[in-house]
Order: C-alpha cells, then sequence, then structure tokens
C-alpha cells in the first residue's frame, strides 16, 4: 500500500514539473523572441506550501528585463492551480552559455557556435 502511495506522489509531482515547464515555455523572451526553457535559462523548480521556487539565470548580469522576465514567470505559473505565489532566484553558477541552449534555440536565433 506504501509503494503505491509513493508511486502516486511521484506520479504527481512529474506531472506537476512538466506543468511548471510548460507555463515557462509560454515565457518568451522579448529580446530574443524565444522561450526561457529552451533559451536554458531555468536551472530548476520546486513548490513546497503553494510557493513555487524557480532557480534560474539571466542571459548576461544586469540584464535590462530582469522584472519584466520576473512579472511574466508569475503571470505563467500562479495560472497553475496549485501555485499561491512564486519566488525567482536568480543565479550566476554556472554562468550562462548558448551552449545552454536547445537545438531549437540555436536554430532559432541563428546561432551555429
Amino acid at each position: 500500500m506504501a509503494e503505491n502511495a509513493t508511486a502516486e506522489a511521484a506520479d504527481k509531482a512529474a506531472d506537476l514539473q512538466d506543468r511548471m515547464i510548460d507555463a515557462l515555455q509560454s515565457v518568451i523572451d522579448p529580446e530574443l523572441g524565444v522561450d526561457l526553457v529552451n533559451l536554458g535559462l531555468i536551472y530548476g523548480m520546486s513548490l513546497t506550501d503553494g510557493v513555487a521556487t524557480v532557480r534560474m539565470t539571466l542571459t548576461t548580469m544586469g540584464c535590462p528585463i530582469t522584472q519584466v522576465l520576473s512579472n511574466m514567470i508569475e503571470s505563467a505559473l500562479e495560472k497553475l492551480p496549485e501555485i499561491e505565489s512564486v519566488k525567482i532566484d536568480l543565479e550566476w553558477e554556472p554562468a550562462w552559455t548558448p551552449q545552454r541552449m536547445s537545438r531549437y534555440a540555436r536554430m532559432a536565433l541563428g546561432y551555429h557556435g
């Protein structure tokens, strides 16, 4: 019985993680025109007591649209019923590089490096 409960909890957590990723794929960087997930800016996510924590980076320190992106992330994730609020943890290690981008993002941006 405990195994079933554990498996069910794992399935629910995986489903929520997938829905969080889907929500973040709707957040398009207004300067680059590609979503944050495909840009490789999202390092991880968690949910505790209704608070979603997003660990992420930016393409550059001092990015002028940091607050815009934060607002877009909050709006996207708060549409999920499990999420009451969003906390964003900006991290600079490891530093973002174009190699973190998905193949889709590289093609969309014409990056061949």
